[in-house]
């Protein structure tokens, strides 16, 4: 096995100065920051990035902040105040990458508009994370990812038609931190052929909106719009959760011809459905869905959850278990490979777990959870300013976190 030293950093050298907050540009910065880079996190000196007090689950820390902000350092600064704002400068001068999630308009109203920051700066990448991208109609209103979910049509087709419901998971800025994030690793490389940064501009709406591209295709050349079927699929049948004997909850379903006749003679033992030429395609299936759930759900309240996967599985079909949240924690797939590691923080350990993808070769940083302006001084110190300097930029506010009174 390699040593640690032999392991690759991929963006190790590679700085990212980020004045963001809440989860799209956090997520985008952590994952540099996991592949090795140097992430500046700037946080007001008041209260710092909002997530921080969306709860307190983790030992007093947000969960939200504890997932999108590891492999960081916190520089607290008074962005409105004169010598805040040349400190975050000075921070930029030296970066290789610049990300902001601001409310609209307020990075051009504190001096950081992304096309002067380049035109000073020309080897910078800058990424600008935004509801609604850089214009339109909508450019300058205010968007959170229920906000933007709902106006982009994800909501619509999820829950029930009587119930539409939001993911449960924050799509949008997920899906923006991850187009960000392959962003700047391409920017990165067009920098390394051309010496030239780049400017970037994600808007969370023009994710949703690309991420609902069956569905926009399904209204546009179907038979209009898309309805929400709860546990299942609006485009494949069977395909859904059905109760078992047991109390549980079984995810079975197919997605092709061929598992359906699998389904119905293998797993149900009605070879009957499997020749009857009204279930014989999909769009057919569909048609009919309500019938086959209801075969379905005969079937599986008459058998175990285990009995009802050891069939499918003995049929080659895919199958779940709904799982909640805190049945996942021990989900064998997690703690058997390995995934959950545990990340310092200013509360302690706290467990986490490893990046997604699986690379020979590489070692992933992990660093900890800052606390709000942790790293000030270092850095005011690194960018050479002298005690007394440091002292002075505590005194009139324009940097470290607010003491409470």
């Amino acid at each position: 096995m390699k040593s640690t030293e032999d392991q690759l950093r991929p963006l190790k050298g590679v700085l990212v100065v980020a004045v963001e907050q809440a989860v799209s540009a956090p997520f985008c910065t952590r994952q540099l920051g996991d592949l090795g880079a140097r992430v500046i996190k700037v946080e007001s000196r008041e209260g710092g990035d909002f997530a921080r007090d969306y709860d307190s689950v983790v030992h007093g820390m947000s969960a939200h902040f504890v997932w999108a902000n590891r492999n960081k350092e916190s520089v607290a600064l008074d962005l409105k105040h004169p010598e805040g704002k040349e400190v975050l400068a000075q921070l930029i001068a030296r970066a290789d990458v610049f990300v902001q999630n601001l409310a609209p308009g307020a990075a051009g109203r504190i001096g950081l508009d992304p096309a002067e920051l380049r035109a000073r700066h020309p080897r910078l990448i800058t990424v600008d994370i935004s509801g609604y991208g850089r214009d339109g109609p909508y450019a300058a209103a205010r968007a959170y990812d229920l906000l933007v979910q709902a106006e982009a049509g994800s909501c619509a087709i999820t829950g029930t038609p009587e119930h539409p419901a939001k993911p449960g998971i924050p799509l949008a800025d997920i899906g923006a931190g991850v187009y960000a994030l392959t962003s700047v690793l391409t920017a990165l490389l067009v920098r390394g052929r051309t010496g030239k940064g780049s400017g970037i501009s994600v808007g969370l709406f023009d994710v949703v909106a690309e991420w609902m591209g069956f569905a926009l295709n399904q209204a546009r050349y179907g038979s209009g719009e898309v309805l929400p079927n709860g546990l299942s699929s609006p485009m494949v049948s069977p395909y859904g959760a059905y109760r078992t004997k047991d109390g549980q909850t079984l995810v079975l379903g197919t997605t092709n011809d061929r598992e359906w006749r699998r389904l119905s003679a293998d797993v149900l033992d009605r070879p009957d459905l499997a020749a009857d030429a009204r279930y014989a395609t999909n769009a057919e299936r569909v048609a009919l869905r309500s019938e086959l759930d209801g075969v379905i759900d005969a079937w599986a309240g008459e058998r175990t959850l285990d009995e009802c996967r050891k069939a499918a599985e003995a049929a080659g079909l895919g199958h779940a278990r709904l799982n909640t949240p805190a049945e996942v924690l021990d989900h064998p797939q997690l703690t058997e490979r390995g995934r959950w590691r545990s990340a310092d923080s200013p509360v302690g350990p706290v467990q986490a777990l490893l990046p997604p993808p699986e690379v020979s070769g590489w070692e992933w940083r992990w660093d900890p959870i800052p606390a709000l302006g942790e790293h000030t001084e270092a850095v005011l110190a690194e960018l050479g300013y002298r005690p007394d300097e440091i002292a002075a930029l505590y005194h009139d506010g324009a940097a470290g976190p607010s003491q409470p009174s």
